[in-house]
């Protein structure tokens, strides 16, 4: 039976056969364009970028190290490409409504003209305007427009004289408009005349003026029309001259940016403005420099001409096809944009020049690719998000509306539309926790392209992966490596993967691999990298990361932690263990001991009465309990008390991969058949007592390979592994040529009873036609101890019974 399961030094490893190569080096390939062994995940991504319906945005899933990022940039770089620029947007004051900046797209670099054009036609229309209010036309027939209304009413206060006269009062036209004066001898009374009249003749002045106001009301009125009436003849005489010069700068605007409706209502709104405010653009020379006022006054003027100035909001002059942005910190106002405020003299204020734009905006037509624990973990920008994909359109608001704070009064720029892709990245925890607790995500993000760990070993893919070797050479200009150098890197995959029969994804590892392997060829002065530079490599990244394993077969060694590599034990067992610090982790042994007598406690697990065990361990004891019911107790019960410690093991112990070793050493304690102690086992079992795979099985075996190589090799050392490990297994070349030597085994087990013969030397026992054991089997011991146990228990309660009675 233990010849039948050994396994030859051939099947502990797949080696790459280099001779299917047709290359010498790396060089002579084609550097791969892609991604290797990604069907499933690269399909689902190009089936999302291509659908252009509402919510078939992407979350691309999987672990850090497949090649998701690279990957999705490639990908959606490619699709970008064959997608037209975006336009551009611009944001411009909002002339009905200041505090809501409107939004304006334009053709592609059509955002940059209209900013140059915007500037050049308010200077032009500043000088125009100047000029054309001051021309020789327009001063001629505003003068006969003055000189008509002063002419009439002049008229008129000669007509309203001749009626004060009769008062003794007299109209005169001031600065402060036609005030009425008293006159005495016919000439106007002084301060000193107003002085030296009596009550009675200020009785009779007040009484003339009163009746000369009633009987003038109708004639100052009348006055008072007229001045409106030529006040509009001038008004509309500067509109019309300001019209000419207005409109022929509007209309080559409307001519050149008539892109779409919004744009030509802007400029007919501009129009109107300026038309408005005209006497801003006549020259004011009010403004003297020695006037205290004047440098606030020159400040209010020029602040008032900002609001025709253009914020180019998003710039595409320069993009050639759709946008791709990588958003690496998508804060919210990352995502949706802001508006700044700017210090004035210590007033914070802004305008529709100080909003800015978001990655939202910047990849606006093409494509957004965020990190999804960034995204989630910056307060808001998830919501903004959302809010931005459902709605089809991103506003501009700050946090404090989010928590609906009483702020103070800013803009709300008017919002833009969106037509983008959005591409979230992150591993199958954060896709569920989202899929499960958030009923938006489902709707929006309804690609998931789901990036594997593995891929298969095929030959296929090995070329791939040379070309992938080959496409890095040329990228990060490293050295080419030569076929049996690509070869050891396939291998290394093979491991990273644990499997045989399969390559890893996990691409960052190999890249760091042809980095150091690089830099060794470099040390050695070599034109290429070589297979001994590819093992000096991995042999010092080991060594870098192994100084925990070195201390603990340092404790081995001197005893520290006991554990037998020879000789016979009953109730005691080497299980094996796989720890680690950070990305490096090893096999480590631990002796397992099982206590066994009579009573009703069934399996008592030591680790989980100390809180030390996590759940999977306890269901693996629960199984052990399953499988001596099972096995042992359908005619009679169990009165068996069994106590199982990991010995010197006080950092805890979870999964369920040394319970087929508990069940071994329960069985030889009952049996009293002792276990070799040079056999260390790992593997799972179920309530039948067939063996299940387990994981780091490689670690395992080498790490109780390295104590027996501490100890010294005697030539029965061992592991026995489940037999579904056999294809995981790509140990290390000492192993290897160990086992090739003879001076270590490996055993591959399927049940419990070829494991005890493999443990023991006896057989486990098959029931023959009776129900009955062979004698000397392992049942057989089994059954009759268990047996002993169930007959004293039960003669144990018959006297207690009789005691009671």
């Amino acid at each position: 039976m233990q010849e039948k399961l050994r396994l030859p030094y051939n099947m502990l490893k797949k080696e790459c056969n280099t001779e299917c190569f047709e290359f010498n080096s790396t060089a002579d390939l084609t550097p791969l364009q892609g991604i290797i062994g990604q069907e499933r995940a690269s399909k689902a991504l190009d089936f999302g970028l291509s659908i252009k319906k509402k919510g078939y945005n992407i979350f691309v899933s999987g672990q850090s190290g497949t090649g998701r990022n690279s990957y999705v940039k490639l990908i959606t770089e490619e699709k970008a490409s064959k997608k037209k620029v975006p336009d551009d947007w611009v944001y411009v004051y909002n002339f009905k409504n200041p505090h809501s900046p409107m939004a304006l797209n334009l053709n592609t670099g059509q955002g940059k003209e209209l900013v140059k054009d915007m500037e050049d036609t308010i200077t032009k229309l500043k000088k125009e305007i100047e000029n054309a209010f001051t021309s020789k036309d327009y001063e001629n027939m505003r003068s006969v427009f003055i000189q008509q209304y002063q002419s009439i009413s002049q008229q008129i206060i000669n007509d309203l004289n001749k009626v004060a006269a009769e008062y003794d009062f007299r109209f005169t036209l001031t600065e402060k408009g036609l005030i009425s004066v008293p006159l005495r001898d016919g000439k106007p009374m002084s301060e000193a005349d107003y002085s030296s009249l009596s009550p009675e003749e200020f009785e009779i002045l007040k009484e003339k003026s009163n009746k000369l106001s009633l009987e003038s009301v109708d004639v100052l009125n009348k006055l008072r029309e007229i001045e409106e009436e030529y006040r509009d003849k001038i008004k509309e005489l500067d509109i019309e001259t300001a019209t000419k010069v207005v409109d022929f700068y509007i209309e080559k605007l409307k001519t050149k940016f008539n892109y779409n409706d919004k744009i030509i209502e802007y400029f007919d709104m501009l129009k109107e403005d300026i038309i408005e405010h005209i006497d801003r653009f006549k020259k004011d020379n009010s403004l003297a420099m020695d006037n205290p006022l004047a440098m606030f006054q020159i400040k209010s003027s020029q602040g008032f001409f900002d609001r025709y100035k253009v914020n180019l909001f998003i710039d595409n002059s320069e993009k050639k096809c759709a946008p791709v942005i990588i958003e690496s910190n998508p804060t919210y106002y990352n995502l949706v944009g802001s508006v700044e405020y700017k210090n004035e003299m210590g007033v914070m204020k802004t305008d529709f020049t100080q909003i800015k734009p978001g990655a939202l905006h910047e990849a606006n037509g093409g494509y957004l690719i965020l990190q999804a624990k960034d995204v989630l973990t910056n307060p808001f920008a998830w919501n903004g998000l959302k809010r931005a994909l459902i709605t089809g359109e991103i506003n501009i608001e700050g946090l404090g509306n989010q928590f609906g704070y009483v702020v103070t009064a800013s803009l709300r720029p008017q919002p833009i539309p969106i037509n983008l892709k959005v591409i979230l990245i992150g591993d199958p925890y954060t896709y569920y926790l989202l899929y499960n607790y958030d009923e938006q995500f489902k709707k929006l993000f309804k690609i998931m392209s789901d990036f594997d760990i593995e891929m298969t070993r095929d030959k296929e893919n090995m070329l791939k992966m040379a070309r992938f070797i080959a496409a890095h050479c040329e990228k990060e200009d490293i050295r080419h490596f030569d076929y049996e150098a690509v070869g050891r890197v396939i291998e290394y995959s093979s491991r990273l993967a644990a499997n045989q029969k399969k390559l890893s994804s996990r691409f960052n590892q190999i890249v760091e691999l042809l980095y150091e392997a690089d830099s060794w060829a470099e040390v050695d002065e070599s034109d290429l990298v070589r297979l001994k530079h590819v093992e000096k490599a991995i042999s010092e990244k080991i060594f870098r990361n192994n100084k925990y394993e070195e201390k603990v077969l340092e404790m081995f060694k001197e005893g520290d932690y006991l554990l037998d590599v020879e000789g016979e034990k009953i109730g005691e067992i080497n299980g094996l263990a796989v720890t680690g610090t950070g990305e490096y982790s090893f096999g480590k042994p631990s002796k397992i001991t099982v206590s066994t007598y009579r009573g009703k406690a069934g399996i008592i697990n030591i680790e989980r009465e100390a809180k030390t065990s996590g759940k999977i361990h306890d269901k693996g004891v629960m199984i052990i309990s399953g499988y001596l019911g099972y096995k042992y107790a359908q005619e009679k019960p169990l009165a068996l008390s069994a106590s199982i410690v990991f010995e010197q093991l006080y950092s805890g112990v979870d999964g369920d991969s040394a319970s087929s070793t508990e069940l071994y050493a329960i069985l030889s304690s009952i049996s009293k058949v002792p276990i070799k102690q040079y056999i260390a086992v790992t593997g799972s079992v179920n309530q039948r007592g067939e063996i299940q795979p387990i994981g780091g099985v490689n670690e395992k075996i080498e790490g109780f390979f390295k104590v027996c190589k501490l100890k010294g090799l005697t030539g029965k050392q061992g592991v026995m592994i489940p037999h579904q490990n056999v294809k995981n297994l790509m140990l290390s070349n000492e192993v290897i040529e160990a086992v090739k030597e003879g001076k270590f085994h490996i055993y591959a087990v399927k049940t419990i009873d070829e494991g005890i013969e493999i443990l023991t030397g006896i057989p486990a026992g098959q029931k023959d036609e009776k129900g009955e054991y062979p004698r000397g089997t392992i049942h057989y011991k089994i059954t009759e101890t268990l047996n002993k146990y169930a007959k004293a228990a039960e003669k144990e309660e018959t006297n207690n019974a009789k005691e009671e009675k």
